[in-house]
């Protein structure tokens, strides 16, 4: 499926304050400063729940927050929305620190928490009770549910709904002061039960949950509704633009309603307006925490920072980078409704970064041993290989050649089929930056699986050579036996084969999971030049693809993730659009 498009650009410009381009939310921005809203300031935030790593749909609000902010001369806050302590941990608050500086973007002081206003929100509840706009109900959750109605029906007021304003406070003081059960109590907001927004049916503001908190531990044991603590912490920052995605569209009237029924803050500037925009679907993955959590828990990958998955800390292990990234972030663009966006163009950006930056290397994956006769037995050459025929900066390396060599198993057949234009019996190619060979054996075990082959060389077919002109069909690339590299390589595919894995109601996501989504490939050999490649290094194994040095590497032995392989489907299918008639 196509993107949306609508690019917001987020590159800065020469002053550094950055550049947008059209989007509706721009727009929204642009009016507000003509008409002087907010004093002109524009303030946004990126607020997520540290309840889990951050993906590729956060990335795109962390792009936006921070780049229409950087637009438009503001300034954008890191805030966790930490109202949830049982399922919060410091683990998630520094993965999530750590990826928003991996991206490019800084908050400089500007990093709160939800718990930072706990007592102000308290204070803001007792507020709404003594105003006759909240009460305590003793309702249970399945009896809140079940009084609320449906879509086409009114709900039914609680029986506890008009509690005298001294027993609201009593019980809600009690309540803090953990007097009764989990789950026994809650305090609502007094709106609307026959609204036909059913989040204004007088919906939950306060609830008992015995849970130590991440930073105020067991301090406090009623904790406030992300409805509630949301919109009033983005008014206590003074936030103007409150940029959040589609599904919180219903929310909005509430965001609206706790602004405008507490006194948050006389002296604050302005007043925050909440925005939707189309949340990022990519296709052949899952992006819901609970569900990318479930495939951790229960070892469907190997951890959070899986190659496979699309969390940010994953794609930065398999190799992406922060620019392709962001990128990818500006092509999908700033939608009104959802729509799947193809992982080819995420694939697509990090190859076209790395075409032009990535070192080109020899690495052989499926090693065949190749022995050639007639080369003199202790001799090594140097020979001269580009390192980027894309970047002339990028300069040559010098790699050795022996008598002994490996080629891909792949890269010789016995019985070719027609148009295989690569090693067979009496058949000639040349050896990508140096000599072309012929093949004048094949050696078999017992079980006649061939082992090793026997060539000779045209001593003259080199660059520079006498024959070095000399046409033949396939070119193969190759390591000196004498000098290669052992090598682990991981080959990534995607984790789901489907395009939408969640599509099918009632079936478990979990049971479409692509089995062959990882290869490992034990004994690959490398050309010498990697011996000094450090973590996160990037290269193209020639004819292979991009690929990365993973953490796993020791100093005796390297492993490589396979970032994505050289062919483009998102290319090709762009290519393959009819022209579009002016």
């Amino acid at each position: 499926m196509e993107p949306e498009l609508g690019n917001v650009n987020l590159e800065a410009d020469e002053n550094g304050k950055g550049s947008a381009s059209g989007n509706f939310i721009q727009s929204i921005i642009s009016e507000d400063l003509r008409n002087g809203k907010n004093g002109g300031r524009v303030h946004t935030r990126f607020p997520p729940e540290p309840n889990g790593y951050l993906h590729i749909g956060h990335a795109k609000s962390i792009c936006l927050n921070f780049g229409l902010a950087a637009a438009n001369g503001g300034i954008t806050n890191l805030r966790f929305d930490d109202t949830n302590p049982s399922k919060e941990e410091v683990e998630y608050v520094e993965s999530i620190k750590t990826d928003v500086r991996w991206l490019g973007f800084d908050w400089e002081e500007r990093m709160f928490f939800a718990s930072d206003y706990f007592d102000q929100l308290y204070n803001f509840a007792v507020g709404l009770i003594k105003a006759g706009k909240a009460y305590v109900c003793d309702l249970n959750a399945q009896e809140i549910k079940e009084y609320r109605g449906t879509l086409t029906e009114p709900g039914k007021e609680s029986p506890y709904r008009n509690r005298s304003v001294e027993e609201n406070l009593s019980l809600f003081q009690r309540m803090r002061a953990g007097e009764f059960e989990d789950g026994s109590r809650v305090l609502r907001a007094k709106i609307d039960m026959a609204s036909p927004n059913l989040n204004l049916r007088d919906p939950v503001l306060y609830r008992i949950l015995r849970a130590a908190h991440h930073r105020t531990g067991d301090k406090w044991c009623i904790y406030p509704m992300y409805d509630y603590a949301h919109p009033l912490s983005d008014a206590l920052e003074d936030i103007t633009h409150s940029i959040c995605t589609l599904e919180f569209a219903d929310h909005r009237p509430l965001y609206d309603w706790a602004i405008d029924n507490v006194d948050y803050d006389a002296a604050a500037h302005g007043r925050p307006q909440q925005i939707e925009f189309a949340r990022l679907n990519l296709s052949h993955t899952v992006m819901s925490k609970r569900k990318l959590r479930q495939l951790v828990e229960e070892g469907y990958v190997r951890g959070w920072d899986d190659p496979r998955m699309p969390t940010i800390s994953g794609l930065r292990r398999r190799g992406y980078t922060p620019a392709a990234i962001r990128d990818f972030c500006e092509r999908i663009g700033v939608a009104k409704r959802d729509s799947m966006v193809d992982i080819a163009l995420l694939e697509h950006c990090i190859r076209e970064e790395l075409n032009m930056k990535a070192p080109r290397i020899m690495a052989v994956l499926q090693p065949l041993k190749l022995i050639i006769d007639n080369y003199p037995e202790g001799q090594v050459e140097w020979l001269e290989a580009e390192n980027n025929p894309e970047d002339p900066t990028a300069g040559s390396r010098k790699i050795p050649f022996s008598r002994e060599i490996y080629i891909e198993q792949e890269d010789f057949m016995e019985n070719p089929p027609k148009k295989f234009f690569r090693l067979v019996p009496g058949g000639e190619i040349r050896l990508k930056s140096a000599y072309i060979i012929k093949c004048q054996q094949v050696v078999k075990d017992s079980e006649g699986r061939i082992i090793e082959l026997r060539c000779s060389y045209d001593p003259d077919s080199k660059s520079g050579g006498a024959t070095a002109g000399r046409k033949v069909k396939g070119t193969s690339h190759w390591v000196s036996a004498q000098h290669a590299l052992p090598a682990e390589v991981r080959l990534y595919d995607h984790l789901f084969p489907d395009e939408n894995p969640e599509e099918d109601e009632g079936v478990n996501f979990t049971s479409k999971i692509n089995p062959r989504s990882l290869e490992i490939l034990e004994n690959c050999m490398l050309e010498p030049t990697l011996a000094k490649a450090v973590e996160g290094s990037r290269y193209q194994f020639m004819r292979q693809g991009y690929f990365c040095v993973d953490p796993d590497s020791t100093s005796g032995r390297l492993v490589f993730n396979r970032i994505v392989s050289l062919k483009d489907s998102w290319a090709r299918m762009q290519k393959s659009k009819p022209a579009t008639r002016k």
